[in-house]
Protein backbone atom coordinates (compact mmCIF):
# COMPACT_ATOMS: atom_id res chain seq x y z
CA UNK A 1 0.00 0.00 0.00
CA UNK A 2 1.58 3.28 -1.13
CA UNK A 3 0.61 6.43 0.75
CA UNK A 4 1.56 9.13 -1.77
CA UNK A 5 0.27 10.08 -5.22
CA UNK A 6 3.76 10.25 -6.80
CA UNK A 7 7.27 9.04 -5.92
CA UNK A 8 10.40 10.92 -6.95
CA UNK A 9 13.82 9.31 -6.59
CA UNK A 10 17.40 10.46 -6.50
CA UNK A 11 19.68 8.21 -8.59
CA UNK A 12 23.20 7.76 -7.17
CA UNK A 13 23.28 5.54 -4.06
CA UNK A 14 19.49 5.54 -4.02
CA UNK A 15 18.60 3.29 -6.95
CA UNK A 16 22.06 1.81 -7.58
CA UNK A 17 25.53 1.81 -5.96
CA UNK A 18 27.59 4.74 -7.22
CA UNK A 19 30.83 3.04 -6.15
CA UNK A 20 30.11 0.46 -8.86
CA UNK A 21 29.99 3.27 -11.40
CA UNK A 22 33.33 4.66 -10.20
CA UNK A 23 35.00 1.26 -10.48
CA UNK A 24 33.46 0.74 -13.92
CA UNK A 25 34.90 4.08 -15.02
CA UNK A 26 38.33 3.23 -13.66
CA UNK A 27 38.29 -0.04 -15.59
CA UNK A 28 37.45 1.81 -18.80
CA UNK A 29 40.30 4.28 -18.29
CA UNK A 30 42.70 1.43 -17.48
CA UNK A 31 41.66 -0.35 -20.69
CA UNK A 32 42.21 2.85 -22.67
CA UNK A 33 45.72 3.32 -21.26
CA UNK A 34 46.68 -0.33 -21.69
CA UNK A 35 46.10 -0.02 -25.44
CA UNK A 36 48.82 2.66 -25.60
CA UNK A 37 51.25 1.42 -22.96
CA UNK A 38 52.00 -2.28 -23.41
CA UNK A 39 53.64 -2.58 -19.97
CA UNK A 40 50.35 -1.76 -18.25
CA UNK A 41 47.89 -4.45 -17.19
CA UNK A 42 44.22 -3.49 -17.02
CA UNK A 43 43.41 -5.27 -13.75
CA UNK A 44 46.47 -3.94 -11.93
CA UNK A 45 45.92 -0.40 -13.16
CA UNK A 46 42.27 -0.56 -12.14
CA UNK A 47 43.35 -1.71 -8.68
CA UNK A 48 45.77 1.22 -8.46
CA UNK A 49 43.02 3.66 -9.40
CA UNK A 50 40.74 2.22 -6.72
CA UNK A 51 43.47 2.42 -4.07
CA UNK A 52 44.25 6.04 -4.99
CA UNK A 53 40.54 6.90 -4.88
CA UNK A 54 40.16 5.33 -1.44
CA UNK A 55 43.24 7.18 -0.18
CA UNK A 56 43.01 10.59 -1.87
CA UNK A 57 39.40 10.90 -3.00
CA UNK A 58 38.27 11.30 -6.61
CA UNK A 59 39.88 14.60 -7.57
CA UNK A 60 43.46 13.56 -8.34
CA UNK A 61 43.25 9.80 -8.91
CA UNK A 62 44.54 9.84 -12.48
CA UNK A 63 47.33 12.30 -11.63
CA UNK A 64 48.62 10.14 -8.76
CA UNK A 65 48.58 6.88 -10.69
CA UNK A 66 50.03 8.32 -13.88
CA UNK A 67 52.86 9.91 -11.91
CA UNK A 68 53.50 6.62 -10.14
CA UNK A 69 53.82 4.67 -13.40
CA UNK A 70 55.51 7.45 -15.38
CA UNK A 71 52.59 7.71 -17.79
CA UNK A 72 52.77 10.83 -19.96
CA UNK A 73 49.22 11.54 -21.02
CA UNK A 74 46.54 14.22 -21.07
CA UNK A 75 44.59 13.88 -17.83
CA UNK A 76 41.63 15.70 -19.40
CA UNK A 77 41.44 12.92 -21.98
CA UNK A 78 41.27 10.32 -19.21
CA UNK A 79 38.50 12.29 -17.52
CA UNK A 80 36.58 12.29 -20.81
CA UNK A 81 37.01 8.52 -21.13
CA UNK A 82 35.70 8.14 -17.58
CA UNK A 83 32.72 10.43 -18.12
CA UNK A 84 31.69 8.96 -21.46
CA UNK A 85 32.17 5.25 -20.79
CA UNK A 86 29.27 2.81 -20.89
CA UNK A 87 28.95 1.83 -17.25
CA UNK A 88 28.65 -1.69 -15.94
CA UNK A 89 26.09 -1.09 -13.18
CA UNK A 90 22.77 -2.52 -12.02
CA UNK A 91 19.81 -1.45 -9.93
CA UNK A 92 19.67 -2.45 -6.30
CA UNK A 93 17.38 -5.43 -5.86
CA UNK A 94 15.05 -3.48 -3.59
CA UNK A 95 14.90 -0.72 -6.23
CA UNK A 96 13.77 -3.23 -8.85
CA UNK A 97 10.93 -4.46 -6.65
CA UNK A 98 9.96 -0.97 -5.48
CA UNK A 99 9.77 0.47 -8.99
CA UNK A 100 7.89 -2.58 -10.23
CA UNK A 101 5.33 -2.22 -7.43
CA UNK A 102 4.78 1.46 -8.18
CA UNK A 103 4.36 0.78 -11.89
CA UNK A 104 1.89 -2.03 -11.26
CA UNK A 105 -0.09 0.35 -9.05
CA UNK A 106 -0.02 2.99 -11.81
CA UNK A 107 1.62 5.51 -9.48
CA UNK A 108 3.66 8.24 -11.23
CA UNK A 109 7.44 7.96 -10.81
CA UNK A 110 10.12 10.58 -11.36
CA UNK A 111 13.90 10.82 -11.05
CA UNK A 112 15.91 13.95 -10.22
CA UNK A 113 19.67 13.58 -10.38
CA UNK A 114 22.68 15.91 -10.19
CA UNK A 115 25.96 15.51 -12.01
CA UNK A 116 27.54 15.89 -15.42
CA UNK A 117 24.76 15.42 -17.95
CA UNK A 118 26.47 12.83 -20.17
CA UNK A 119 27.53 10.80 -17.14
CA UNK A 120 24.07 10.75 -15.62
CA UNK A 121 22.34 9.85 -18.89
CA UNK A 122 24.88 7.06 -19.47
CA UNK A 123 23.97 5.71 -16.04
CA UNK A 124 20.24 5.98 -16.71
CA UNK A 125 20.60 4.14 -20.03
CA UNK A 126 22.80 1.44 -18.50
CA UNK A 127 20.18 0.85 -15.81
CA UNK A 128 17.34 0.86 -18.35
CA UNK A 129 15.62 3.69 -16.48
CA UNK A 130 15.42 5.94 -19.52
CA UNK A 131 12.93 3.50 -21.02
CA UNK A 132 11.03 2.78 -17.79
CA UNK A 133 10.60 6.27 -16.32
CA UNK A 134 9.06 9.01 -18.42
CA UNK A 135 9.76 11.91 -16.02
CA UNK A 136 13.53 12.21 -15.58
CA UNK A 137 15.36 15.45 -14.82
CA UNK A 138 19.14 15.65 -14.95
CA UNK A 139 19.62 19.01 -13.26
CA UNK A 140 22.73 19.78 -15.32
CA UNK A 141 20.42 20.02 -18.35
CA UNK A 142 18.54 22.92 -16.73
CA UNK A 143 21.50 25.26 -17.24
CA UNK A 144 24.51 23.86 -15.44
CA UNK A 145 25.59 23.15 -11.88
CA UNK A 146 23.86 26.23 -10.49
CA UNK A 147 20.59 24.34 -10.98
CA UNK A 148 21.73 21.23 -9.12
CA UNK A 149 19.93 20.43 -5.89
CA UNK A 150 19.05 22.16 -3.62
CA UNK A 151 17.91 24.59 -6.33
CA UNK A 152 14.09 24.41 -6.49
CA UNK A 153 13.64 24.37 -10.28
CA UNK A 154 13.96 20.59 -10.75
CA UNK A 155 11.31 19.91 -8.10
CA UNK A 156 8.95 22.43 -9.68
CA UNK A 157 9.50 20.98 -13.15
CA UNK A 158 9.02 17.45 -11.84
CA UNK A 159 5.69 18.34 -10.23
CA UNK A 160 4.53 19.67 -13.59
CA UNK A 161 5.81 16.60 -15.44
CA UNK A 162 4.07 14.18 -13.07
CA UNK A 163 0.93 16.37 -12.97
CA UNK A 164 0.86 15.96 -9.19
CA UNK A 165 0.98 18.74 -6.59
CA UNK A 166 4.23 18.86 -4.66
CA UNK A 167 2.50 18.25 -1.32
CA UNK A 168 1.25 14.94 -2.73
CA UNK A 169 4.74 13.81 -3.77
CA UNK A 170 7.50 12.15 -1.78
CA UNK A 171 11.21 12.54 -2.60
CA UNK A 172 13.61 9.71 -1.76
CA UNK A 173 17.35 10.38 -1.63
CA UNK A 174 20.53 9.65 0.29
CA UNK A 175 22.36 12.96 0.74
CA UNK A 176 21.06 15.29 3.49
CA UNK A 177 23.44 18.03 2.34
CA UNK A 178 21.14 18.81 -0.59
CA UNK A 179 18.34 16.29 -1.12
CA UNK A 180 15.74 17.32 1.43
CA UNK A 181 16.04 20.94 2.56
CA UNK A 182 14.41 22.46 -0.54
CA UNK A 183 12.02 19.58 -1.09
CA UNK A 184 10.64 20.09 2.43
CA UNK A 185 10.33 23.85 1.96
CA UNK A 186 8.33 23.23 -1.22
CA UNK A 187 5.95 20.92 0.63
CA UNK A 188 7.17 17.52 -0.56
CA UNK A 189 7.38 14.61 1.84
CA UNK A 190 10.94 13.29 2.17
CA UNK A 191 12.57 9.93 2.87
CA UNK A 192 16.26 9.23 3.36
CA UNK A 193 17.61 5.85 2.25
CA UNK A 194 20.67 4.71 4.23
CA UNK A 195 22.67 1.94 2.57
CA UNK A 196 25.73 -0.04 3.61
CA UNK A 197 27.91 1.65 0.96
CA UNK A 198 27.84 5.30 -0.08
CA UNK A 199 29.54 8.65 0.33
CA UNK A 200 26.86 10.12 2.61
CA UNK A 201 25.82 7.19 4.76
CA UNK A 202 27.52 8.61 7.88
CA UNK A 203 26.39 12.19 7.33
CA UNK A 204 24.12 13.56 10.05
CA UNK A 205 22.90 17.16 9.92
CA UNK A 206 20.38 19.28 11.80
CA UNK A 207 16.70 18.65 11.33
CA UNK A 208 16.28 21.26 8.61
CA UNK A 209 18.47 19.18 6.30
CA UNK A 210 17.28 15.74 7.32
CA UNK A 211 14.37 13.88 5.74
CA UNK A 212 11.03 13.34 7.45
CA UNK A 213 11.77 9.64 7.63
CA UNK A 214 14.78 7.31 7.41
CA UNK A 215 14.71 3.83 5.85
CA UNK A 216 17.28 1.12 5.11
CA UNK A 217 15.58 -0.52 2.15
CA UNK A 218 13.24 0.74 -0.56
CA UNK A 219 10.99 -2.15 0.40
CA UNK A 220 10.07 -0.02 3.43
CA UNK A 221 8.54 2.72 1.25
CA UNK A 222 4.86 3.37 1.78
Amino acid sequence: MFNHKAYIFDLDDTLYCEHDYVKSGFYSVASFLAKTYSFLHVEELTRQFIEAWEHYGRGKVFNHVCNKFGIQTDIKQLVNVYRNHEPSIHLYEDAVFCLKGLMEANIPIGIITDGNSSMQWNKLRALGLDKQISCIIVTDDLGGSEFWKPHPLAFQRMSDCLKVNMEDCVYIGDNPNKDFITAKKLGLHTIRIVREIGDHMQTNLDQGYEADKKIYSLMEIR
